[in-house]
């Protein structure tokens, strides 16, 4: 069926473009790994460029139900913070089953071609925005758990920020060890972040007794949050 071609065409100009990029990834690529003609192709796209744009929104509508639900859906439990470093972790997979030759398809794109071509550069700030939306819900479901005067959406920021950074290094260094060292100091941060909201409400509720907790007893320490997120 049309739709079933057109999909096809998709699929395997979204895979070619997060492995070549966009620029190295000839028409007769796409063609060959398709297994479809030309006139197919332009049936449904007018130009190379518009087959871009519509992979670009192909990520777009398969944002939430492939990556931020699936993140959900991952979780080890119903904590809105472990469900910020699950989907942490779907990036971190798609690095290892590709050798560090994967990781964030948009990303690829808003290196390539987001400051060249408008319609493409529109969609990828979508996509992130999107992205950094749902991060920042888990943070706001999280509650007092977090410092009341801790800026959420610069946090939720910070995450993209971690995630796309420590592709490109793993991509770099053909190895997944930048990027787990990079989510390494993530969740430090928010290790210090929960220790510090703890503190904080002891030290309101005048029920302090020392210190605030060192990070590495916080995730141990009896009835506190024991840090689900810390294994893959």
């Amino acid at each position: 069926m049309p739709t079933d071609t057109k999909e096809r065409i998709l699929e395997v100009a979204a895979r070619l473009f997060a492995e070549q990029g966009y620029h190295a990834t000839g028409v007769s690529k796409i063609l060959r790994a398709g297994g479809v003609k030309s006139g197919s192709l332009y049936h449904f796209f007018s130009s190379k460029e518009d087959l871009l744009v519509a992979v670009m929104q192909h990520h777009v509508d398969l944002l939430r139900p492939k990556i931020l639900d699936r993140a959900v859906a991952e979780s080890r439990t119903d904590d809105p913070l472990d469900h910020v470093f699950s989907l942490v972790g779907i990036y971190r997979r798609s690095l290892l089953v590709s050798g560090s030759a994967l990781g964030c398809p948009v990303g690829r794109l808003a290196l390539e071609v987001g400051s060249t071509l408008p319609r493409v550069r529109t969609l990828i700030e979508k996509y992130f925005a999107a992205w950094v939306a749902q991060v920042l819900t888990w943070l706001n479901e999280a509650g007092s758990r977090l410092p009341a005067a801790l800026d959420r959406d610069a946090l939720a920021h910070q995450v993209l920020a971690v995630v796309e950074g420590g592709i490109i290094q793993a991509r770099a260094a053909e190895s997944v060890d930048p990027y787990d060292t990079c989510v390494a100091q993530l969740r430090t941060t928010f290790e210090l972040l929960v220790a510090r909201s703890r503190y904080e409400q002891d030290e309101s509720q005048g029920t302090l007794k020392g210190p605030p907790v060192p990070v590495e007893d916080a995730a141990s320490s009896e009835g506190g949050d024991q840090f689900e997120w810390r294994a893959w």
